[in-house]
């Protein structure tokens, strides 16, 4: 047990340090970046040995091991941790969004935000969530269709609307933009992905003033430092903590 809690130990400083070099390039502080272990396929032991070697931001991407795994580690360690929703939920799940997730990076279509709104009213609670935009344009990837948004006005105006439903839903609070970057050999071809998004947020703070579009959720394992350098306020890192997944 101690060699593995050593192994995910010294994996977390390595990320960390990889966080902090991104943070000096770009004049940021690392402070403004929160690192999100994945812990999906991880049992809750591993998930424990992270806790122990102090991170305190786990995400996962199907509820129904996150449901099971959050109350195996609340069993495990009594230290506070914070549970991050970093897959698609489906519309006939959503009722498992509405207690023990501090955020839902992966919000991605209206429907599904008026039906966690209707829930999360009815059992008077709230969520913070980040609204998930396919920037680079693959059919593989989920959320809103936000490729070229910059030159295509038709898109720009769909998309517009659609935010604006979102904004206005209550017991929601949009806090900003999450994308997947494609798998790329060279994470430096990731760069101009992390820049669409930065840039729609910015449009989208610009034209939606109410919101506070603070945060940018991007970046994993392989790219984690450039999406850092381009203002990834959370970045989602499984493999590079957890070790590859057998």
């Amino acid at each position: 047990m101690e060699r593995a809690l050593t192994s995910i130990s010294d994996r977390i400083a390595t990320v960390q340090a990889e966080i902090a070099a991104a943070c000096h390039r770009a004049g940021r502080s690392p402070d403004s970046v929160t690192l999100v272990a994945v812990s999906k396929h991880q049992t809750a032991t591993a998930v424990r040995d992270a806790v122990d070697a102090g991170l305190r931001h786990f995400g996962e991407n199907r509820l129904e091991e996150a449901v099971s795994k959050m109350a195996e580690v609340e069993k495990l360690t009594g230290k506070p941790v914070t549970w991050h929703m970093v897959g698609t939920v489906q519309g006939r799940k959503a009722r498992y969004m509405t207690g023990g997730f501090g955020l839902f990076h992966a919000l991605g279509d209206v429907k599904l935000a008026e039906r966690l709104s209707r829930i999360l009213v009815e059992r008077e609670s709230h969520l913070d969530v980040l609204l998930e935009m396919n920037v680079s344009g693959e059919t593989s990837k989920q959320g809103w269709d936000a490729h070229g948004w910059q030159t295509n006005r038709d898109l720009r105006q769909s998309l517009w609307d659609d935010v604006a439903r979102v904004v206005a839903l209550p017991s929601l609070t949009v806090r900003g933009l999450m994308t997947m970057a494609p798998i790329v050999d060279e994470a430096e071809r990731a760069r101009p992905v992390f820049v669409a998004l930065r840039d729609l947020r910015d449009a989208l703070a610009h034209d939606f003033p109410d919101s506070a579009w603070a945060d940018l959720s991007m970046g994993m394992t392989d790219d984690y430092p450039v999406a850092v350098e381009e203002g990834a306020t959370y970045v989602r890192i499984g493999r590079a903590i957890f070790g590859a997944r057998s």
